[in-house]
């Protein structure tokens, strides 16, 4: 097989024109990374744990130490992470004060006979594993706590809730060997209440992967998502013979008009196809393959670059 990565780097409302190349520039890095892993004969998974610890380590995203701030101000991050060869799989919720969610859930996912652990037990986990803890105050940006601020302030004014804050990283890949993975972290939502847990750790709603049909990595608003299992329904559009495109813009219709509800998907087929879409504003993307990186941002933006 031609391997394959896509990653995207969440839905948004709007992406302002002083952070827009530092974002294409990130997602763009992401997507090398993982595609040198496959391209230099490793595997699906590791392409995207890597691609998305990559995001989670780049301050312009929300996730790892980019993340937005709960009602509290502090950062309670989610991941999720999916082998398609045999369905394992691995999850973390409103983990504190570590660099890298993703990592944890493939620990979850390799180490564990769990599939999804949270808080006070997947931070007990973290330290058996020997992952090491960071001070909260280094997850925290002047971004985010203005953001934070600025919710607050905002929080009386009339506003559509399924709008905002829809940012998650992911990343989705296919590798020589045919198998298929997904991973998808995130810090949530600006103001949210502690504990809350959106579709990201989610099997089946924040990704989903399996050899016989391919992967998805979802972004957007975390409760219309959890409610649609949007990832397992697009993969079973994907089952019923539509094409990529159909699938997602299928469910993400039925998201959007069900529940006023926005977001996007990144997709690859077992075949090697890949498709990205979404009904918010933007969504960074890129994706790798035959040597060459397709990138972009807005709606009919599309960069296509060789891959030196």
């Amino acid at each position: 097989m031609n391997p394959v990565i896509v990653v995207h780097g969440g839905g948004a409302s709007s992406i302002s024109k002083d952070r827009k190349e530092q974002v294409r520039q990130g997602i763009i890095k992401a997507a090398e990374a993982g595609y040198k892993i496959l391209t230099d004969g490793g595997s699906a998974v590791d392409a995207v744990e890597v691609a998305v610890a990559f995001l989670e380590d780049h301050p312009e995203f929300n996730a790892g130490c980019g993340s937005v701030l709960n009602v509290n101000g502090d950062v309670e991050m989610d991941a999720s992470i999916m082998n398609g060869k045999d369905l394992s799989a691995g999850a973390v919720s409103a983990v504190r004060c570590i660099a890298n969610p993703i990592k944890l859930a493939r620990l979850v996912m390799e180490k564990t006979a769990h599939c999804f652990l949270t808080d006070q037990g997947a931070a007990k986990f973290a330290a058996v594993m020997g992952v090491p803890t960071i001070p909260k105050e280094q997850l925290v940006t002047e971004r985010n706590i203005k953001r934070l601020e600025k919710e607050k302030h905002e929080k009386g004014a009339l506003k559509l809730d399924c709008q905002q804050d829809l940012g998650t990283v992911g990343a989705v890949a296919l590798d020589c060997k045919g198998n298929v993975a997904y991973a998808t972290s995130t810090g949530g939502i600006v103001n949210k209440m502690v504990g809350r847990v959106g579709d990201t750790p989610c099997i089946g709603s924040g990704g989903y992967a399996d050899n016989d049909v391919g992967a998805i990595s979802t972004t957007g608003h975390g409760e219309s998502i959890l409610k649609v299992n949007l990832a397992r329904l697009t993969l079973f559009h994907v089952e019923q013979g539509k094409t990529l495109e159909e699938a997602a813009n299928m469910s993400l219709g039925y998201m959007k008009s069900k529940l006023k509800g926005l977001g996007g998907v990144i997709l690859v087929s077992k075949a090697g196809d890949w498709a990205v879409k979404w009904t918010s504003t933007s969504m960074p993307w890129a994706a790798a393959k035959d040597g060459k990186l397709h990138s972009g941002i807005d709606l009919d933006e599309t960069n296509i670059t060789d891959l030196a």
